[in-house]
């Protein structure tokens, strides 16, 4: 009895001469799943099915020739190798050392107990910090020839902190803007109520929530490349091993759920909660007499700055991502009917595809831009004095204490721990 193996169409097959499979070679026990009638079994969340007649699945369905699909990735991936890795470098550099400074000033300067607004500032600096520090091995993957050097462990894990650490940030930056609301429109609950230890519990649930939505990744990533194959080059691409962070042909339905919920989770809800809050702030502070012009123009600004985040990176990236996905699952459907591979590189629905390219270097450089929130809850991040204004020093105070007296000049030392900016 003989039985077939394949990911995505009928090619390798090992044959068995005897009612069971050919054990496989050291690089291709990695990705291949052993099927038997009845039973199937499941290597590094992948899933490999029984195989039809050649060219079709178990049901007869059409697949996608295996020369068209990697004449579409070639001139998919030169798109990458073109100009994301170098945008990813500059990222990293810049995050790093705007988070970096962050931290250590947090670590210096801040007076313990952090209040809940540090904490969370400092949340999402350690969450940019590992975020960053996926940026290098993509870059060097994405560099030419796009070729994945670091095994099959190291690719998922590269997928799940990438995600991961993506959706921390965006959990912080929603806890931030709520505790300036908090701060701003219900002043007398957060000095009485809101404790620091409040903000570690929600941290903690944060990260478990960022680690719960990105766990499905170590599903759906994976290697693609033809085990044993020669030197990887530029001449020649289909030699290179890939580390795929989407889904196999098969699992692209599941995929497309996975990237709505993200979309729904990690993008439209926190975006909404951040409006709604940083809408009622800025109804405060324009509404408070005692604040000066110029101290409801930084606020105003900060407003713009958050909500910005969101409308120029997170949301975007989620709902390009979407996209792509349909456009993919569009051209699977008509990939059996393409006469040649020219055929079906013409068909590329190349919007999608570039739109959410282009978020993926977006996203990146908005870690670099956090330390700027920063400045807003966290004294220690000031850089120079500040003469005294005929109003409250700190936008949020104002709010808290609105008959707090004019204060005395100061430079940039921590504030008092019982401020109103801090609760």
């Amino acid at each position: 009895m003989s039985q077939s193996l394949r990911e995505g169409h009928c090619q390798p097959r090992w044959e068995a001469p005897s009612g069971g499979c050919r054990e496989p070679g050291p690089s291709q026990r990695r990705w291949v799943v052993l099927a038997t009638p009845g039973l199937l079994l499941l290597w590094s969340g992948h899933c490999w099915l029984p195989c039809g007649p050649q060219g079709s699945d178990p049901g007869g369905t059409r697949l996608c020739p295996a020369n068209f699909s990697a004449a579409a990735d070639l001139v998919l991936s030169g798109f990458q190798e073109d100009f994301l890795w170098p945008v990813l470098v500059a990222a990293f550099l810049v995050a790093v050392a705007g988070n970096g400074l962050a931290l250590h000033r947090f670590r210096t300067r801040e007076p313990r107990p952090w209040n809940p607004a540090v904490v969370f500032s400092a949340q999402l600096a350690v969450s940019d910090l590992l975020y960053a520090l996926t940026l290098p091995p993509l870059a060097a993957y994405l560099y030419p020839p796009k070729n994945w050097r670091y095994g099959a462990a190291a690719c998922l894990l590269e997928r799940f902190a990438f995600t991961c650490n993506l959706l921390g940030s965006v959990a912080f930056i929603t806890c931030i803007s709520l505790t300036r609301y908090l701060g701003v429109v219900h002043p007398f609950f957060t000095r009485a109520r809101l404790r620091p230890r409040h903000a570690w519990v929600l941290s903690a649930a944060g990260w478990a929530l960022a680690v719960l939505l990105a766990a499905p990744t170590l599903a759906f990533s994976r290697l693609k490349g033809p085990p044993g194959a020669p030197r990887c080059s530029r001449a020649q691409p289909e030699a290179c091993t890939k580390c795929l962070g989407t889904a196999a042909d098969e699992q692209l339905e599941a995929y497309r759920a996975y990237s709505l919920a993200l979309a729904a989770l990690g993008g439209g809800l926190p975006l909404l909660l951040t409006l709604l809050a940083y809408g009622a702030l800025a109804r405060a502070v324009l509404g408070s007499p005692s604040m000066a012009g110029a101290e409801k123009r930084r606020v105003l600004a900060l407003v713009a700055s958050g909500v910005a985040l969101y409308a120029g990176s997170y949301v975007p990236y989620h709902i390009t991502r979407v996209l792509n996905v349909d456009a993919r699952r569009r051209w699977l459907s008509r990939c059996p009917d393409f006469a040649n591979a020219t055929q079906a590189v013409t068909a590329l629905e190349l919007g999608p595809y570039l739109g959410f390219q282009v978020m993926q270097a977006l996203t990146p450089l908005a870690v670099c831009v956090h330390p700027l929130l920063y400045m807003a809850v966290a004294p220690s991040l000031r850089c120079c004095p500040r003469r005294p204004s005929p109003g409250p020093d700190v936008p949020l105070q104002a709010a808290t204490t609105p008959r707090t007296p004019t204060p005395s000049p100061r430079s940039c030392a921590p504030e008092a721990a019982g401020s109103g900016e801090q609760g």
